[in-house]
């Protein structure tokens, strides 16, 4: 096997990208909302390794993902950096920071998250940061991420129209383009490897259904009644993926015109599949109501672009693996080896020649959070192992990194990567 030597980190990850083998792993932590890491634990990084002080900034208000900054990036040995989307998904920008304080931890937040407090002491979220509005996601006394409140209009089966759960997409602004032109434009500068979200590409993601960025969500927003109409109104559902894969390919479009081949990899989808044990709709189901328009987009980024695609799906997705890889995608994400059959040495040997894993490098239920710094070791060193070979592996764990995960089983799991890249 041929090891191409890398220069930078962008090097490092487009061999991966390509089923190359690499000098050594790609590492990414906090390259995107799916493979980021909880403030807190931001901010117990940066004291581990006796940074500037400074406050962490949420630049993910869901999960309240903390931004990795390069000189954490510089201390962890990083080498992906993430160009994000200047909109959060409560329908105000990431900007104008201010502080807030989060569990006693002192953080930045966007300067319209604007929250409230009720009789239960749960914290309460507003769309467009609107506290005249319903609030629109709730983060109960002592959490550490916000869930979002179904606002669901009684439904009348006639007057149902597919524009109104459309009503969250639309042409992208020319304040949001300036934006993405200047983040890619600094990511390339870094010299790392570059993955960018820039979203309108996620076909029914349950995280966005609900509308929490609108004030008064219309249509179809409760999320069991959703899934429902996977199966009782696929008609309806076929109406809104086609209207919104046409905005999204006009939306690229003008964004691959203003950030061009900095960006290596997209981040095109979060939503789900699998279960932990099952899955949530047939291959059929997957094949018929969504791939289509997932390979319409794949396709044009493919056609247009050098970007690899990434979708990200937790659970017991091996089965769906074959149409994902039918419909275009070159990248799985978070790769769930806890999952009913989605063993790590049988996911390498059946797909790893044809889809990159980006992920799966240590379990974030079990190990990571609860297990010691000398189990993170043994399963990181394990899964690399598995997955390395031949290239087609971007070390992350499964998914994000959880709040109260102990700093020293974090710090273990990057010496770890590190460790096994130095074998030779």
């Amino acid at each position: 096997m041929t090891t191409l030597a890398a220069t930078t980190s962008r090097e490092r990850l487009a061999n991966a990208l390509n089923h190359r083998q690499p000098d050594r792993i790609p590492l990414d932590i906090g390259g995107t909302s799916v493979t980021g890491i909880h403030a807190s634990c931001v901010a117990a990084l940066r004291d581990y390794y006796g940074l500037e002080k400074r406050l962490v900034r949420i630049h993910e208000p869901s999960q309240m993902l903390g931004l990795v900054e390069d000189d954490l990036k510089d201390a962890m040995g990083l080498d992906v950096t993430g160009v994000f989307r200047r909109g959060t998904k409560w329908g105000f920008p990431a900007e104008n920071w201010k502080p807030w304080l989060f569990n006693g931890l002192e953080v930045l937040v966007p300067g319209e998250f604007n929250v409230t407090t009720d009789s239960n002491g749960d914290t309460l979220i507003y769309p467009e940061g609107d506290t005249t509005a319903q609030p629109s996601g709730r983060m109960p006394a002592g959490g550490f991420f916000f869930d979002c409140i179904v606002r669901q209009d009684p439904i009348d089966e006639d007057k149902l129209n597919p524009e109104d759960n459309l009503e969250e997409y639309g042409p992208i602004s020319q304040a949001d383009l300036d934006y993405l032109a200047t983040a890619a434009k600094d990511a390339l500068a870094s010299g790392r490897g570059v993955i960018a979200g820039f979203g309108g590409t996620a076909f029914g993601d349950i995280a966005i259904v609900p509308g929490p960025g609108l004030k008064h969500p219309k249509g179809i927003r409760d999320i069991t009644e959703w899934y429902v109409s996977t199966r009782s109104r696929q008609d309806y559902i076929h109406r809104i993926f086609e209207r919104q894969s046409e905005i999204a390919l006009a939306n690229l479009e003008r964004i691959h015109a203003v950030v061009g081949d900095a960006v290596q990899a997209v981040y095109l989808c979060g939503t789900d599949f699998g279960t932990q044990t099952s899955a949530f709709c047939s291959v059929k189901t997957l094949q018929e109501l969504y791939a289509p328009y997932y390979k319409r987009i794949n396709d044009w980024i493919h056609a247009h672009t050098p970007w690899k695609t990434f979708k990200h799906s937790c659970g017991a997705v091996s089965k769906f693996i074959p149409t994902f890889i039918e419909a275009g995608f070159d990248i799985l994400n978070p790769v769930q080896c806890s999952a009913t059959g989605m063993e790590p040495e049988q996911l390498k040997a059946n797909f790893g020649d044809r889809i990159v894993f980006w992920g799966g490098g240590v379990d974030t239920q079990k190990t990571l959070p609860f297990g010691t710094p000398a189990q993170v070791r043994e399963e990181v060193l394990r899964r690399c192992g598995i997955f390395a070979p031949g290239g087609g592996f971007v070390f992350n764990p499964v998914h994000n990194i959880q709040a109260q995960t102990p700093v020293e089983n974090i710090v273990a799991m990057v010496n770890a990567v590190h460790e096994f890249n130095g074998r030779k």
